[in-house]
């Protein structure tokens, strides 16, 4: 193990989280690792990694500390609650937030930390999903200084196959909500597109197969479509309920900008209904079951 190497922390070991964290440790890094249920730390710990008590406790020992957490609330009291990052924090830290949150509460979640003990932030949310995060091929929309970018840019390459700096503190949020608008309204469409061919009598597995290389193809459409059409529903590779969050987000976003996004907001509605009917742990390729039954 190279000790040029910066000493990483890692709080949020989920679907995205785990797959991360295994290549940081393949790649050589020192990593420590949090998470609320200490259980699912144990593959990684077992791997190498060392497993923290509380994130101050991770964050002191880190030059680096990269989070992968469920919402706005939670990033916020890892960071600034009891025994929070902030309390082991100093100056010259950094913080690497991978979660997907609102840009206006990252912006001030930012100032706030950056005041009380001197951490920068960068925001940098992914896509990809779980195969982007095993293959290392996500897709990183990074928020912050430049000079923060260039110390984290070697971490962020061994997770993603495109780095991407869109601007200051939160245009990664801002960059991540318009990539869940769009990911979010396709998975829609490609669950009516499904539910119409297969009352029309036509053959839904085909579907991605004869669309591939055309205007409507896509990286949903070739995951979700097939998924879809077979009643695949396992493994849950994510979570409706994430993209609802982020819908909402990206929703409420808009709205304090002026921005209209009507669209995204009848999505959020539909993708609500779907929640409801006791889909929100569900993978949204279960979407389809709104159009296959309708309600």
């Amino acid at each position: 193990m190279s000790t040029a190497l910066p000493s990483l922390g890692f709080a949020g070991i989920g679907l995205m989280g785990l797959p991360m964290c295994r290549r940081l440790l393949a790649a050589g890094y020192p990593l420590t690792v949090w998470n609320r249920s200490p259980h699912k730390c144990a593959e990684l710990v077992q791997a190498g990694a060392r497993l923290a008590s509380n994130p101050a406790e991770l964050c002191r020992d880190s030059d680096m500390v990269l989070l992968c957490l469920a919402d706005t609330a939670v990033v916020r009291d890892v960071v600034f609650g009891e025994q929070g990052i902030a309390q082991g924090g100093r100056s010259g830290q950094l913080l690497i937030d991978l979660s997907s949150l609102e840009p206006t509460a990252t912006r001030e979640m930012a100032a706030a930390l950056a005041a009380q003990c001197g951490i920068a932030w960068l925001d940098a949310p992914v896509s990809g999903g779980t195969p982007g995060a095993e293959a290392g091929s996500l897709a990183i929309m990074v928020g912050g200084e430049a000079g923060d970018l260039a110390r984290a840019r070697p971490v962020l390459q061994v997770l993603g196959q495109r780095v991407t700096h869109m601007g200051a503190v939160g245009a990664g949020q801002v960059t991540k909500a318009c990539n869940q608008m769009i990911v979010a309204c396709n998975a829609l469409v490609i669950a009516e597109v499904v539910a119409l061919a297969e009352r029309s009598g036509v053959d839904a597995s085909l579907l991605a197969e004869a669309l591939a290389g055309g205007f409507a193809d896509s990286k949903p459409l070739q995951i979700l479509a097939p998924q879809m059409a077979e009643s695949r529903f396992e493994p849950i590779k994510w979570h409706v309920r994430t993209l609802l969050k982020d819908l909402d987000g990206a929703v409420k976003y808009s709205r304090e900008q002026g921005s209209a996004t009507p669209i995204s907001g009848l999505a959020a509605q539909l993708m609500r209904l779907h929640g409801s009917q006791g889909y929100l742990e569900k993978d949204p390729a279960t979407l389809v079951a709104l159009y296959r039954d309708p309600q």
